[in-house]
């Protein structure tokens, strides 16, 4: 590149959109499109027949899962425990035309059911109007193709919150745990209220809670017994939640017998048969006072949840569609139009929000699940629970549910994870630490954000100190200093830019007659910038010195000539440094020829 090349080489620019639009047109148009936004045109005409007895299995397996998993996550969202059925089978249905990965599981989840919590009120109709407008704007999300947010969530971040809801939701289990009736579900209340009330701890319950969790424990390591029969063992393995369910009901059941009277605290009893189809409820009625409560009255008490519950929900599934996407790009962007689609289709059948399960993504992928379909044998058993064994569930103790709860609850915490924080770049560990103690704390909502926002000060302090490196050399006996600028220069780093070279030169206290700035390796600057290299060369004028950029890439050098066409007497290009220094010396010398011949 030569100083006298034509002057469109720095033009800006700007994207055609209409060519844009046009393309994205004729693309939608396409096979490949249809496959994109309806997956199941992909895989179903691939299906071979014997899959279907390996998605029967894992499904049925999941279901084992689900099933106790539900009830026990609707006790946490403050809700009937029939709720957390009625969210449970729906999203599975919907995941086969929609979803991209095929362990994926979508239901209730712990963390959903905390964060749902605080907006009920006594009245499920919020958590289920919830669900519908988070369903509502995840698929939004996911059509404007937005799915790149989630990239501005660091590991550190979703990590933290992640162990923070784990404590959070286990604390709030401690007194089921041990028989004490408590509504608290924070970590401080939760735990205030255990130690004031320990002398109302029910032995039965403390017994068959510690015992389920043990149970519990030990069943998930019977997987790798030495035996002959590993794969019996796999599948009681993973089927551990519905073996704690049956013998906590069993014990209820039997103990209750002679005497007439539950010996545990009981979850009480689920609404029998399946949920009614209909609408989201649009209006409702106060439970205390009976006064009606319009669409506007509901949305404000759910305020905030409509932003943190769909960017969680979000958060959760695409993490999970991480885990086990085996090598495989996920397109976070479907993810959300499957769980947005998830969501409003639940809401016709009263669920609360729901989103990806990691646990039961787990026992999906060991159970060697081969496509989504297995989603339906899920959902499948789901109804069939509700339609035929509401009445049974009656008996299942809390001290059980808590069991199961705090056992999901250890292994939820990402260990691994943090270890390789700690050892990679123990820095990370402030953005985690801030996560972890303003999410138990405070609330998880608040806490998530107070971690992205201290995470993002990291991005702003890096932004504001490009890469840089500035020396002092000397070039046949001349003093000058040459400044190596890598990377894209936002306006953040402008005046850091500016005043470390100035600083530089005065500090030689007129050593320095030349500044060259190396920029072959700059991506990008901005109007900031730029206006603050030519203030540069002049301040640096006044000292007797100039200034050069050297190398600078197009659409740098771009945005300064595009400014100020005099700066492009500051840009120069040779192959070499010291050819750059010989035409800079030739041009000092034709200089000072025509100020001579002027004289």
């Amino acid at each position: 590149m030569r100083d006298n090349e034509e002057p469109d080489l720095y033009r800006e620019r700007l994207p055609n959109v209409c060519e844009a639009v046009g393309t994205k047109a004729r693309s939608c148009c396409s096979m490949r499109s249809v496959h994109r936004f309806l997956p199941v045109t992909d895989w179903l005409p691939k299906y071979q027949l014997n899959f279907l007895p390996m998605d029967i299995v894992a499904g049925l397996t999941v279901g084992l899962t689900a099933v106790p998993q539900a009830i026990a996550y609707g006790v946490v969202a403050d809700l009937p425990p029939a709720y957390g059925l009625y969210s449970a089978f729906m999203g599975g249905f919907v995941y086969i035309l929609l979803g991209t990965c095929k362990d994926i599981t979508v239901g209730p989840t712990a963390i959903m059911a905390l964060m749902v919590r605080p907006y009920v009120n006594g009245n499920p109709d919020n958590a289920v109007l919830l669900c519908f407008l988070s369903g509502c704007i995840i698929l939004l999300l996911g059509l404007l193709n937005l799915g790149v947010l989630m990239r501005f969530i660091s590991v550190p971040v979703t990590t933290g919150f992640t162990m923070a809801a784990a404590i959070t939701i286990a604390s709030g289990q401690i007194n089921n745990l041990f028989g004490i009736s408590s509504s608290s579900t924070g970590f401080l209340d939760a735990w205030i209220h255990f130690f004031g009330h320990i002398k109302e701890t029910r032995r039965n319950d403390v017994i068959l809670g510690c015992c389920t969790l043990l149970l519990l424990l030990l069943m998930r390591k019977v997987k790798d017994l030495p035996c002959g029969y590993r794969s019996l063992l796999k599948y009681l393995s993973l089927s551990r939640n519905a073996v704690a369910v049956f013998v906590g009901i069993l014990l209820c059941y039997l103990l209750s017998r002679g005497s007439g009277s539950l010996p545990f605290l009981v979850s009480g009893s689920i609404t029998s048969g399946l949920p009614p189809f209909r609408p989201p409820p649009f209006h409702t009625q106060d439970p205390a006072s009976g006064e009606p409560i319009t669409f506007g009255g509901m949305v404000s008490n759910v305020g905030s949840a409509l932003v943190s519950i769909p960017l969680l929900s979000i958060l959760e599934s695409v993490a999970v569609a991480k885990a086990f996407s085996k090598g495989k790009i996920v397109n976070a962007s479907q993810e959300m139009i499957a769980l947005g689609m998830s969501n409003v289709l639940s809401s016709f059948f009263l669920s609360m929000p729901i989103t990806g399960s990691f646990t039961r993504s787990a026992i999906n992928n060991a159970s060697g699940v081969k496509t989504p379909l297995g989603g339906a044998v899920t959902g499948a058993l789901v109804l069939m629970t509700l339609a035929f064994l509401t009445s049974t569930f009656a008996y299942i103790p809390k001290a059980t549910l808590a069991a199961i709860i705090i056992a999901a609850m250890l292994f939820m915490v990402e260990y691994e994870t943090i270890a390789e924080i700690w050892r990679a770049k123990k820095r990370d560990m402030l953005p985690f630490l801030v996560t972890v103690l303003c999410c138990v704390f405070w609330t998880l909502e608040y806490g998530m954000v107070v971690g992205i926002l201290f995470n993002a000060l990291f991005l702003l302090y890096k932004s504001m100190k490009p890469q840089f490196h500035l020396e002092t050399q000397k070039y046949n006996g001349m003093e000058l200093s040459l400044a190596d600028l890598k990377g894209s220069v936002d306006y953040s780093a402008a005046e850091y830019l500016k005043t470390a070279i100035l600083s530089h030169v005065t500090g030689r206290q007129g050593a320095i007659t030349l500044v060259v700035i190396k920029g072959d390796e700059i991506g990008s600057i901005d109007t900031t910038v730029a206006l603050n290299l030519i203030s540069l060369r002049e301040d640096l004028a006044l000292l007797d010195c100039n200034l050069i950029c050297w190398n600078w890439s197009v659409p740098a050098a771009g945005v300064l000539c595009r400014m100020d066409s005099s700066t492009r007497q500051m840009l120069k290009f040779s192959k070499s440094f010291p050819e750059l220094m010989e035409s800079l010396e030739k041009e000092s010398d034709s200089t000072v020829k025509i100020s001579q011949i002027d004289d």
